[in-house]
């Protein structure tokens, strides 16, 4: 997804179309339409920009005040900012707004050939079966509240993918971290950071269709509010790998934000507003020892609308791409873009839930959902962003 990669495929007579799930522009949107009427770069009292953010857009050319009056939509290669040091997200007020949130929905497919699986199928299982996607108990605050989902501008508009609350060892009872997948954050080889990342837990807390919504207040869509990312870090595979097509840099495919909220917040953190965070197992059972995985997101691309919460259900089998890269976790689901980032969930190595992967690739014809096994790397992305605001 170079907004939200969803494993996305049309299976053309022979051809298995493999994509990561990522959700693309919104309906009706354009990546030029100007940020909504409420928008403002006002700062809420007490809350101020920081410093170092506002060097460091000086030193990549950009002033604050343009940035988010619209410079930020100048997606020229060479403005793109795309190393992992290079990231910058400031608050622009009021951008994502009820309905802002609601258009971004639509999907970004990223094809892969069958004969990419081929001399893997030693540590290839076979395809499972569909399993089909249920919607999670409402309100989200109370079954789910670790899920939430994720918006973020591209090239091609405004994208949408799924998220989760996890711990922070440098704050216990008290994180601001999300894991999300890495291409819902950065498009990879061929791009940078992705801007006006923001996290809205429990989006659409009561289940509302999308005609309900329409007449929905705030606090309806985002109970907790609206928190936007003030850091990123993904694995450097994905930055020098990562691709719109194929699935290639997917078993590097996760992320970690830290995030703030949009309005200044109450000086709580994001674990305490929501009253939960879900502890990441980078030592989670191999396949043949995990009974069950749920996976979790708000899939858009038909039959759903991006709108609703679901979870996937299933024991899990192994996906291998390259020989050389770390076998994935494959589960059948019928989850379509949107749903990439998404937590899987299941019991650790201690015995208790704990996240072991999240959603990165599927096929089009969505039947199953891969994501990456958490190893070192993964483990490493993590404690990179923690010891970042480990003295905050």
């Amino acid at each position: 997804m170079p907004g939200v990669r969803l494993v996305a495929a049309t299976a053309a007579a022979a051809a298995l179309a493999l994509t990561a799930t990522a959700c693309g522009p919104s309906g009706g949107g354009d990546a030029g339409a100007a940020p909504s009427a409420s928008a403002t770069v006002t700062p809420e009292p007490g809350f101020s920009i920081p410093d170092d953010l506002k060097n460091k857009l000086k030193q990549h050319g950009f002033d604050l005040d343009k940035w988010k009056h619209g410079a930020w939509k100048n997606w020229d290669k060479d403005q793109w900012l795309r190393q992992a040091q290079d990231f910058v997200n400031p608050i622009i007020k009021g951008l994502w707004d009820p309905d802002r949130m609601r258009k971004a929905d639509r999907t970004a497919e990223q094809p892969m050939r069958a004969h990419d699986l081929s001399g893997d199928q030693g540590v290839t299982d076979p395809e499972p079966a569909p399993v089909a996607a249920r919607q999670a108990a409402t309100p989200y605050t109370g079954s789910v509240p670790v899920e939430g989902k994720l918006f973020f501008d591209g090239p091609q508009g405004s994208m949408v993918c799924s998220a989760t609350v996890v711990t922070d060892p440098a704050h216990p009872g008290k994180s601001d971290m999300v894991w999300t997948a890495g291409h819902c954050v950065h498009a990879g080889k061929e791009g940078g950071w992705y801007r006006n990342i923001a996290f809205v837990p429990s989006y659409n807390n009561k289940g509302l269709t999308a005609s309900a919504l329409r007449g929905a207040s705030e606090k309806e869509i985002a109970p907790y509010g609206v928190w936007w990312a003030d850091w990123a870090g993904t694995s450097p595979q994905w930055i020098s790998e990562g691709a719109e097509t194929g699935g290639q840099g997917s078993p590097y495919d996760y992320a970690v934000l830290h995030v703030r909220p949009e309005n200044g917040g109450t000086g709580k953190s994001l674990q305490e507003t929501v009253g939960a965070a879900m502890p990441v197992d980078f030592n989670a059972p191999a396949v043949p020892d995990i009974a069950s995985i749920t996976a979790n997101g708000y899939p858009a691309a038909p039959p759903f609308d991006g709108q609703r919460l679901y979870q996937c259900q299933d024991r899990p089998g192994r996906l291998s791409l390259d020989r050389s890269a770390p076998t994935e976790y494959r589960i059948g689901c019928t989850m379509t873009g949107g749903a990439s980032g998404g937590g899987w969930i299941a019991k650790g190595d201690d015995g208790k839930p704990a996240l072991v992967s999240n959603t990165s690739i599927g096929p089009v014809k969505a039947g199953w959902l891969a994501g990456p096994h958490l190893g070192k790397v993964a483990k490493g992305v993590y404690e990179g962003v923690s010891k970042k605001f480990a003295s905050r």
